[in-house]
Protein backbone atom coordinates (compact mmCIF):
# COMPACT_ATOMS: atom_id res chain seq x y z
CA UNK A 1 0.00 0.00 0.00
CA UNK A 2 2.04 3.39 -1.23
CA UNK A 3 1.05 6.42 1.07
CA UNK A 4 1.36 9.56 -0.33
CA UNK A 5 3.00 12.68 1.74
CA UNK A 6 0.76 16.21 1.28
CA UNK A 7 2.97 19.59 0.54
CA UNK A 8 2.44 23.15 0.22
CA UNK A 9 4.27 25.59 -1.56
CA UNK A 10 5.55 27.90 1.63
CA UNK A 11 7.57 30.66 2.08
CA UNK A 12 10.71 30.20 4.19
CA UNK A 13 9.26 32.17 7.24
CA UNK A 14 5.99 29.67 6.84
CA UNK A 15 8.19 26.78 6.99
CA UNK A 16 10.48 27.89 9.72
CA UNK A 17 7.09 28.75 11.83
CA UNK A 18 5.84 25.23 11.21
CA UNK A 19 9.03 23.52 12.01
CA UNK A 20 8.52 25.30 15.65
CA UNK A 21 4.89 24.57 15.96
CA UNK A 22 5.45 21.16 15.44
CA UNK A 23 8.65 20.85 17.57
CA UNK A 24 6.11 22.56 20.28
CA UNK A 25 3.40 20.10 19.73
CA UNK A 26 5.92 17.42 20.19
CA UNK A 27 8.22 18.44 22.72
CA UNK A 28 6.54 20.46 25.87
CA UNK A 29 10.00 21.39 27.24
CA UNK A 30 10.52 23.42 23.73
CA UNK A 31 9.49 27.19 23.64
CA UNK A 32 10.49 30.41 22.56
CA UNK A 33 11.28 33.83 23.27
CA UNK A 34 12.39 36.80 22.00
CA UNK A 35 11.85 40.51 20.86
CA UNK A 36 8.25 40.78 19.27
CA UNK A 37 8.10 36.86 18.73
CA UNK A 38 4.59 36.75 20.46
CA UNK A 39 2.09 39.14 19.04
CA UNK A 40 3.57 40.77 16.51
CA UNK A 41 4.78 36.52 14.78
CA UNK A 42 8.44 38.36 14.70
CA UNK A 43 9.62 40.99 12.53
CA UNK A 44 10.39 38.46 9.72
CA UNK A 45 7.23 36.27 10.48
CA UNK A 46 8.98 33.09 11.85
CA UNK A 47 6.83 32.85 14.80
CA UNK A 48 3.84 33.86 13.31
CA UNK A 49 0.64 32.42 15.15
CA UNK A 50 3.08 30.68 17.92
CA UNK A 51 1.30 32.68 20.42
CA UNK A 52 -2.33 31.88 19.53
CA UNK A 53 -1.35 27.89 19.75
CA UNK A 54 0.81 27.61 22.56
CA UNK A 55 0.14 30.76 24.78
CA UNK A 56 2.33 33.25 26.39
CA UNK A 57 4.03 30.65 28.67
CA UNK A 58 5.79 29.29 25.91
CA UNK A 59 6.11 31.81 23.29
CA UNK A 60 7.29 34.94 25.92
CA UNK A 61 8.15 38.52 24.09
CA UNK A 62 10.62 39.95 26.08
CA UNK A 63 12.32 43.21 26.58
CA UNK A 64 15.28 44.52 24.45
CA UNK A 65 17.34 43.26 26.73
CA UNK A 66 19.74 40.46 24.69
CA UNK A 67 22.02 40.29 27.23
CA UNK A 68 19.13 38.87 29.78
CA UNK A 69 17.17 36.77 27.08
CA UNK A 70 20.17 34.91 25.97
CA UNK A 71 21.46 34.10 29.51
CA UNK A 72 17.91 33.25 30.67
CA UNK A 73 17.86 30.89 27.58
CA UNK A 74 21.30 29.46 28.52
CA UNK A 75 20.04 28.64 31.96
CA UNK A 76 16.78 26.97 30.93
CA UNK A 77 18.71 24.81 28.83
CA UNK A 78 21.37 23.85 31.34
CA UNK A 79 17.95 22.81 33.19
CA UNK A 80 16.25 20.49 30.76
CA UNK A 81 14.19 22.93 28.89
CA UNK A 82 15.09 23.55 24.91
CA UNK A 83 14.36 27.41 24.46
CA UNK A 84 14.44 28.85 21.34
CA UNK A 85 15.78 32.67 21.46
CA UNK A 86 15.20 35.19 18.41
CA UNK A 87 17.44 38.48 18.07
CA UNK A 88 15.80 40.55 15.66
CA UNK A 89 19.02 41.08 13.21
CA UNK A 90 21.87 39.76 13.66
CA UNK A 91 23.98 43.04 13.66
CA UNK A 92 22.73 43.12 17.42
CA UNK A 93 24.13 39.98 18.71
CA UNK A 94 27.44 42.38 19.77
CA UNK A 95 25.39 43.32 23.06
CA UNK A 96 24.83 39.67 24.24
CA UNK A 97 28.14 37.91 22.51
CA UNK A 98 29.64 37.37 25.55
CA UNK A 99 26.54 34.96 26.87
CA UNK A 100 27.10 33.49 23.49
CA UNK A 101 30.67 32.58 22.66
CA UNK A 102 32.07 32.78 26.47
CA UNK A 103 28.79 30.73 27.80
CA UNK A 104 26.22 29.04 25.45
CA UNK A 105 29.69 27.92 22.96
CA UNK A 106 31.71 26.72 26.13
CA UNK A 107 29.74 25.34 29.05
CA UNK A 108 29.19 22.24 27.60
CA UNK A 109 33.25 21.67 27.45
CA UNK A 110 33.82 23.34 30.51
CA UNK A 111 31.23 20.72 32.41
CA UNK A 112 33.35 18.07 30.91
CA UNK A 113 30.58 17.22 29.07
CA UNK A 114 28.32 16.79 31.63
CA UNK A 115 25.82 20.00 30.94
CA UNK A 116 24.20 19.71 27.29
CA UNK A 117 22.63 23.16 26.61
CA UNK A 118 20.07 22.43 23.46
CA UNK A 119 19.08 25.99 22.33
CA UNK A 120 18.48 27.37 19.26
CA UNK A 121 19.21 31.02 18.35
CA UNK A 122 17.58 32.57 15.48
CA UNK A 123 18.21 35.76 13.50
CA UNK A 124 17.49 37.55 10.33
CA UNK A 125 20.79 38.28 8.10
CA UNK A 126 21.56 39.96 4.83
CA UNK A 127 20.89 43.47 3.01
CA UNK A 128 19.00 44.43 -0.08
CA UNK A 129 16.59 46.38 1.15
CA UNK A 130 18.64 50.07 2.20
CA UNK A 131 18.47 49.48 6.04
CA UNK A 132 22.38 50.61 6.46
CA UNK A 133 25.30 49.36 8.47
CA UNK A 134 23.78 48.70 11.68
CA UNK A 135 20.69 46.07 10.04
CA UNK A 136 22.03 44.53 6.84
CA UNK A 137 25.23 42.43 7.92
CA UNK A 138 25.38 38.15 7.70
CA UNK A 139 28.19 37.70 10.09
CA UNK A 140 27.36 33.91 10.00
CA UNK A 141 31.46 33.39 9.95
CA UNK A 142 32.10 35.08 13.23
CA UNK A 143 29.93 32.06 14.86
CA UNK A 144 31.34 29.58 12.94
CA UNK A 145 34.64 30.65 13.99
CA UNK A 146 33.58 30.01 17.78
CA UNK A 147 33.79 25.68 19.10
CA UNK A 148 31.15 25.11 20.12
CA UNK A 149 28.13 26.19 18.27
CA UNK A 150 26.88 25.11 14.95
CA UNK A 151 25.92 27.47 12.24
CA UNK A 152 22.64 26.86 9.81
CA UNK A 153 21.76 29.12 6.93
CA UNK A 154 19.23 27.93 4.43
CA UNK A 155 17.97 29.22 1.04
CA UNK A 156 14.70 28.01 0.56
CA UNK A 157 11.62 26.74 2.23
CA UNK A 158 12.13 22.87 1.94
CA UNK A 159 15.59 23.01 3.60
CA UNK A 160 14.35 25.90 6.31
CA UNK A 161 11.45 23.32 7.45
CA UNK A 162 14.34 20.51 8.31
CA UNK A 163 16.87 22.18 9.19
CA UNK A 164 14.98 23.99 12.02
CA UNK A 165 13.53 20.60 12.98
CA UNK A 166 17.05 19.06 13.19
CA UNK A 167 18.28 22.48 15.30
CA UNK A 168 15.65 21.71 18.12
CA UNK A 169 16.31 18.39 18.68
CA UNK A 170 20.06 19.11 18.56
CA UNK A 171 21.49 19.12 22.70
CA UNK A 172 24.00 21.26 21.27
CA UNK A 173 23.57 25.13 20.53
CA UNK A 174 22.75 26.10 17.43
CA UNK A 175 22.93 28.99 15.62
CA UNK A 176 20.15 29.48 12.74
CA UNK A 177 20.27 32.43 10.42
CA UNK A 178 17.91 32.71 8.16
CA UNK A 179 18.09 35.68 5.23
CA UNK A 180 15.50 38.62 5.41
CA UNK A 181 15.19 38.66 1.44
CA UNK A 182 13.98 35.08 1.27
CA UNK A 183 11.31 34.54 3.80
CA UNK A 184 8.95 35.11 1.41
CA UNK A 185 7.16 38.89 3.17
CA UNK A 186 4.76 40.46 0.84
CA UNK A 187 6.19 43.99 2.61
CA UNK A 188 9.42 43.77 1.18
CA UNK A 189 10.92 42.41 -2.28
CA UNK A 190 12.70 38.66 -2.62
CA UNK A 191 13.88 35.99 -4.87
CA UNK A 192 10.52 33.38 -5.45
CA UNK A 193 13.38 30.37 -5.74
CA UNK A 194 13.54 30.42 -1.63
CA UNK A 195 9.40 29.86 -1.58
CA UNK A 196 8.91 25.61 -2.90
CA UNK A 197 7.19 22.43 -2.23
CA UNK A 198 7.21 21.67 1.70
CA UNK A 199 5.86 18.46 3.10
CA UNK A 200 3.28 18.86 5.76
CA UNK A 201 4.32 16.00 8.11
CA UNK A 202 7.87 16.59 10.31
CA UNK A 203 11.13 15.58 8.85
CA UNK A 204 14.64 16.63 9.27
CA UNK A 205 17.59 17.33 7.27
CA UNK A 206 21.41 16.22 8.82
CA UNK A 207 23.71 18.95 9.75
CA UNK A 208 26.76 18.80 7.37
CA UNK A 209 25.34 17.82 3.92
CA UNK A 210 25.43 20.28 1.30
CA UNK A 211 23.28 19.57 -1.73
CA UNK A 212 24.11 20.38 -5.42
CA UNK A 213 20.88 22.47 -6.49
CA UNK A 214 22.56 22.38 -9.94
CA UNK A 215 24.61 20.16 -11.95
CA UNK A 216 27.55 21.30 -14.08
CA UNK A 217 30.60 20.77 -15.86
CA UNK A 218 32.80 23.59 -16.42
CA UNK A 219 32.74 25.67 -13.13
CA UNK A 220 31.42 25.05 -8.82
CA UNK A 221 30.00 28.19 -7.28
CA UNK A 222 29.81 27.33 -3.24
CA UNK A 223 27.32 29.67 -1.86
CA UNK A 224 24.50 29.59 0.36
CA UNK A 225 21.53 31.53 1.63
CA UNK A 226 20.12 34.59 -0.63
CA UNK A 227 23.42 33.74 -2.62
CA UNK A 228 22.33 30.38 -3.70
CA UNK A 229 18.61 32.41 -6.16
CA UNK A 230 21.04 34.75 -7.62
CA UNK A 231 23.72 31.98 -8.58
CA UNK A 232 21.03 30.08 -10.08
CA UNK A 233 19.91 32.88 -11.82
CA UNK A 234 23.45 33.69 -12.54
CA UNK A 235 23.68 30.09 -14.22
CA UNK A 236 20.64 30.45 -16.42
CA UNK A 237 22.29 33.44 -17.92
CA UNK A 238 25.76 31.13 -18.34
CA UNK A 239 23.95 28.40 -20.02
CA UNK A 240 23.09 30.60 -22.77
CA UNK A 241 26.56 30.97 -23.36
CA UNK A 242 27.69 27.28 -23.57
CA UNK A 243 28.95 27.29 -19.60
CA UNK A 244 27.71 24.95 -17.24
CA UNK A 245 27.95 26.07 -13.58
CA UNK A 246 27.23 23.59 -10.83
CA UNK A 247 25.97 25.43 -7.78
CA UNK A 248 26.64 24.20 -4.16
CA UNK A 249 24.45 25.31 -1.51
CA UNK A 250 26.43 24.56 1.96
CA UNK A 251 23.56 24.85 4.19
CA UNK A 252 25.33 24.77 7.62
CA UNK A 253 28.71 26.46 8.09
CA UNK A 254 29.25 24.12 11.17
CA UNK A 255 29.65 21.05 10.12
CA UNK A 256 31.41 22.36 7.18
CA UNK A 257 30.79 19.81 4.19
CA UNK A 258 33.97 19.77 2.99
CA UNK A 259 34.40 16.90 0.89
CA UNK A 260 31.03 17.58 -1.53
CA UNK A 261 33.00 20.81 -2.05
CA UNK A 262 36.24 18.89 -2.83
CA UNK A 263 33.97 16.44 -4.76
CA UNK A 264 32.65 19.31 -6.99
CA UNK A 265 35.62 21.04 -7.60
CA UNK A 266 37.24 17.76 -9.14
CA UNK A 267 34.71 17.88 -11.24
CA UNK A 268 34.54 20.96 -12.72
CA UNK A 269 38.53 22.29 -12.21
CA UNK A 270 36.93 25.93 -11.35
CA UNK A 271 35.47 27.25 -8.01
CA UNK A 272 33.57 30.54 -7.73
CA UNK A 273 33.18 31.27 -3.77
CA UNK A 274 29.53 33.38 -4.03
CA UNK A 275 29.52 34.88 -0.50
CA UNK A 276 27.11 37.65 1.03
CA UNK A 277 29.52 38.11 4.16
CA UNK A 278 32.29 40.00 4.31
CA UNK A 279 35.52 39.59 2.12
CA UNK A 280 38.14 39.31 4.84
CA UNK A 281 39.04 36.53 6.99
CA UNK A 282 35.40 34.67 6.43
CA UNK A 283 33.82 31.87 4.74
CA UNK A 284 35.29 32.27 1.51
CA UNK A 285 38.36 32.50 2.59
CA UNK A 286 37.95 29.30 4.08
CA UNK A 287 36.79 26.93 1.34
CA UNK A 288 39.65 28.84 -0.64
CA UNK A 289 42.07 27.34 2.06
CA UNK A 290 40.15 24.04 1.96
CA UNK A 291 41.24 23.57 -1.43
CA UNK A 292 44.15 24.85 -1.65
CA UNK A 293 45.40 22.11 0.78
CA UNK A 294 43.98 19.56 -1.04
CA UNK A 295 45.48 20.44 -4.48
CA UNK A 296 47.58 17.05 -4.41
CA UNK A 297 44.03 15.65 -5.20
CA UNK A 298 42.65 18.22 -7.63
CA UNK A 299 43.47 19.68 -11.01
CA UNK A 300 42.58 23.02 -10.98
CA UNK A 301 41.97 24.65 -14.79
CA UNK A 302 42.35 28.09 -13.00
CA UNK A 303 42.82 29.98 -9.58
CA UNK A 304 39.68 29.94 -6.81
CA UNK A 305 37.58 33.05 -7.17
CA UNK A 306 35.91 35.14 -4.18
CA UNK A 307 33.27 37.33 -4.96
CA UNK A 308 31.77 38.96 -1.68
CA UNK A 309 31.17 42.17 0.02
CA UNK A 310 34.09 44.18 -0.01
CA UNK A 311 35.47 45.71 3.60
CA UNK A 312 33.36 48.24 3.97
CA UNK A 313 30.33 48.69 6.15
CA UNK A 314 26.80 48.36 4.24
CA UNK A 315 25.61 51.60 2.57
CA UNK A 316 22.26 52.74 2.78
CA UNK A 317 21.97 54.27 -0.43
CA UNK A 318 20.48 51.70 -2.67
CA UNK A 319 23.07 52.09 -5.41
CA UNK A 320 25.64 51.96 -3.14
CA UNK A 321 24.37 48.58 -1.52
CA UNK A 322 23.62 47.12 -4.85
CA UNK A 323 27.48 47.71 -5.51
CA UNK A 324 28.69 46.63 -2.35
CA UNK A 325 27.02 43.44 -2.41
CA UNK A 326 27.15 40.61 -4.41
CA UNK A 327 24.46 40.85 -7.55
CA UNK A 328 23.71 37.89 -10.55
CA UNK A 329 25.67 39.99 -13.02
CA UNK A 330 29.04 39.95 -10.39
CA UNK A 331 28.72 35.88 -10.52
CA UNK A 332 28.04 35.89 -14.25
CA UNK A 333 31.82 37.89 -14.63
CA UNK A 334 33.70 36.25 -12.41
CA UNK A 335 32.52 32.89 -13.79
CA UNK A 336 33.58 34.07 -17.34
CA UNK A 337 36.78 35.72 -15.66
CA UNK A 338 37.28 32.13 -14.22
CA UNK A 339 36.48 30.19 -18.14
CA UNK A 340 39.11 32.24 -19.46
CA UNK A 341 41.71 32.03 -17.73
CA UNK A 342 44.51 29.90 -18.97
CA UNK A 343 47.11 28.34 -16.81
CA UNK A 344 50.48 28.61 -18.47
Amino acid sequence: MSTTTTTRRLTMAQAISEATAQEMARDPRVFVMGEDVGKYGGIFSATTGLLEQFGPERVMDTPISETGFMGAALGAAAEGLRPISELMFVDFFGVCFDQIYNHIAKNHYMSGGACKYPLVITTGIGGGYNDAAQHSQCLYSIFAHVPGLKVVVPSNAYDAKGLMTTAIRDDNPVIFLYHKGIMGLSWMSYFEGSTNEVPEAQYTIPFGEACVVREGSDVTIVTLSQMVQKSMLAADQLATEGISAEILDLRTLVPLDRAAVLASVAKTGRLLVADEDYLSYGLSGEIAALVAENLDTLRLKAPVRRLAVPDVPIPFSRPLEQFAIPQVDNIVASVRGLMTFKLD
